[in-house]
């Protein structure tokens, strides 16, 4: 497995940098088509399909959103097996009165925190790294 699984080397290695746009999510049927789209990300559930995408395109195809928010990803080579860095982040946000949705790729995990507290979000992810 590749990728870093230290928790502490994680923290203070990683560097959290603010991605431009305003995402959504959108969920549709499993066969509804949503030709033109290039999300972010796409997680079939159960109930149906989930996507992660710009505000704008969602609004381009009429679609219905929820959660306006912002995407920060975090410049580290997280392993797929790492313990407790999402937990750690989640926690450190928590105490600052933010919720935010994580989503893990293969090379990084990414946090969509509320639009308007992008700023926040990304002081208390800093300061963690440099603590």
């Amino acid at each position: 497995m590749t990728g870093e699984t230290n928790l502490d080397e994680l923290v203070r290695s990683m560097s959290a940098i603010l991605v431009k746009g305003l995402y959504v999510f959108v969920t549709a049927q499993h066969d509804q088509k949503l030709d033109g789209i290039e999300p972010r990300m796409t997680f079939r559930e159960a109930e149906g399909t989930t996507y992660i995408l710009l505000k704008s395109e969602a609004e381009t195809h009429g679609l219905s959103y929820e959660f306006p928010c912002r995407m920060i990803t975090l410049n580290i080579h997280s392993s797929l097996e790492a313990v407790g860095f999402m937990a750690r982040i989640a926690t450190e946000l928590a105490k600052h009165d933010m919720g935010v949705n994580p989503v893990s790729g293969y090379f990084h995990d990414h946090l969509f925190v509320p639009d308007g507290r992008q700023d926040d979000a990304m002081k208390v992810l800093n300061e963690m790294a440099n603590t």
